[in-house]
């Protein structure tokens, strides 16, 4: 299943959708029209388990190609918002997990020498967050460093607390597109919250899908284009880390809670790696792409 949050107008409430080819379903207004309750905001969904999943999916098959009036919305009629547009925790951010990204940032960034030993761990605060199409800021006042990174993003599904490699994937509600954008030139002592945490710098979406649509989350192809150039282009089988290592690694001393998202890194070329180095300014669009999931588009645009 592909999930949506999405506003059927500027003014109305984000609500909850599964996407259909070219239709958004709206999962509240089919609940109403079916006799059924469910969920109209994606933590809800999560929050309900895998129960409410199996019964929504089930509506939506008996309903398929006969949606009751008003369920089925035509895409374009509609604007999709980030799939959790306000998360409750911090975004889990892993550095340094692909080989090819190591290498390339030891002499421009000060990377490491050798390989990390353990997932390398920072955060992106909840206001980072930016759903499809929305513009990533670029403030001239605090950075001349504005890089891309492309993730695949999984979300928790269900609380994780010090979890084995070999049950972390049962802890998996889906999985989504992020752009991991960082401000260079802000890294403070080694820290990188402020480099990557700014408004706008964690653009997320456009759907997440579910773990049943996806055969193999360690063999996704993703690439990153820059003003249609492409930037990045790489395989989630390079991860040096792979999703059960970091669920199990993070859930040993932090609780992974439903709704709670991991952003697993990203490959090779990144501005600052680059030679010369790019950067992101003001009129740039940025799209970033997951195979299975798909695509996110955004433009960048001078604040301050």
């Amino acid at each position: 299943m592909k999930l949506v949050t999405f506003r059927s107008s500027i003014e109305a409430p984000a609500r909850l959708g599964a996407l259909e080819d070219d239709l958004v379903i709206d999962i509240g207004f089919l609940g109403e029209a079916t006799g059924e309750v469910f969920p109209e905001t994606m933590l809800e969904l999560i929050d309900l388990g895998p129960a409410a999943l199996s019964r929504i999916g089930q509506v939506l098959d008996v309903t398929r190609n006969k949606w009751p009036l008003g369920a089925a919305l035509p895409v374009e009629d509609i604007s999709l918002c980030a799939p959790i547009p306000r998360p409750r925790k911090n975004i889990f951010g892993i550095g340094l997990n692909y080989l090819e990204h190591v290498e390339e940032t030891k002499k421009p960034l000060d990377g490491p020498k050798d390989l990390p030993e353990k997932p390398v761990i920072f955060s992106k605060p909840p206001t980072a967050v930016i759903g499809p199409g929305q513009a990533i800021e670029h403030n001239a006042a605090i950075t001349q460093q504005l890089d891309w990174e492309v993730e695949l993003a999984v979300i928790i599904g269900r609380t994780a607390r010090k979890v084995s490699e070999a049950d972390a994937m049962r802890h998996v509600f889906g999985y989504s597109v992020m752009i991991d954008v960082s401000a260079r030139d802000n890294r403070r002592a080694g820290q990188w919250i402020y480099s990557k945490g700014m408004d706008t710098y964690a653009p997320f979406g456009p759907c997440i899908v579910t773990p049943d649509e996806i055969a193999d989350p360690q063999n996704l192809n993703l690439w990153l284009t820059v003003n249609g150039v492409e930037k990045q282009n790489s395989n989630t089988k390079h991860m040096l880390f792979k999703i059960p290592t970091l669920i199990s690694d993070i859930s040993q001393g932090i609780t992974l809670e439903p709704g709670d998202i991991i952003a697993t890194g990203t490959p090779e070329g990144v501005g600052a790696g680059r030679t010369p180095q790019e950067w992101l300014w003001p009129g740039d669009v940025v799209e970033a792409h997951v195979e299975g999931i798909g695509t996110i588009r955004h433009p960048v645009v001078k604040i301050g």
